[in-house]
């Protein structure tokens, strides 16, 4: 894949992947090791994580459209270089959480907004941040 044609989404929208009765086969093998270290890099780019879980599906027959779904994230890698988390080494595995919340704090709407980080050895492993109605 040296040469082949960049992509700027890991994949394609309204993708449409499933499992139907006419589709060709592919190599299962291949598919597997690949999607296998595509998870892998998901953990520090989370920019291909949904186009991960939709191929990862699809791993005990997989067809010649999934397979097409990988190259593409594979296409999408190779024209976004240096891009993700980076993990560095702080000399520690301590495990640190830190959360807050707004309840119902905005005045048009009523909604609040909550989120929370988790760190492992000083590095970002989770987070989330939501924002919800309370009547």
């Amino acid at each position: 894949m040296l040469d082949c044609k960049l992509a700027d989404t890991p994949i394609v929208h309204n993708h449409h992947l499933g499992e139907y009765p006419d589709q060709v086969p592919t190599n299962k093998e291949r598919y597997q090791r690949l999607v296998g270290r595509l998870i892998y890099l998901s953990y520090t780019r989370p920019d291909i994580a949904y186009a991960v879980s939709v191929v990862s599906q699809f791993m005990h027959s997989p067809s010649e459209d999934h397979m097409n779904a990988v190259l593409q994230i594979l296409r999408y890698l190779k024209s976004a270089p240096g891009k993700g988390l980076m993990f560095s080494k702080h000399g520690h595995l301590n495990i640190d959480g830190y959360s807050d919340a707004d309840w119902a704090g905005n005045v048009i709407d009523r909604k609040s907004t909550s989120g929370y980080f988790t760190f492992v050895g000083g590095n970002l492993v989770t987070w989330r941040s939501k924002k919800q109605r309370h009547d």
